[in-house]
């Protein structure tokens, strides 16, 4: 799979949230385009993914 761009592995993920937790990332922090679709945070933990999926991933950091 493509993630932001980049060759990625599945890793045993099989879900956007599992995939997001299991890098680092925050899903419940974070927004994710796949395949040219957004999906919904509350879809994240039910969303499959595939080796040919492409996904893109925008963080959200709080600051000021």
């Amino acid at each position: 799979m493509i993630v932001n761009g980049s060759s990625a592995t599945l890793d045993g993920s099989s879900t956007i949230s599992e995939w997001l937790s299991s890098h680092g990332y925050d899903p419940s922090r974070s927004a994710v385009l796949l395949n040219g679709a957004v999906v919904p945070r509350n879809k994240m933990g039910s969303v499959a993914l595939s080796e040919g999926d492409e996904m893109e991933i925008v963080s959200f950091v709080g600051g000021g």
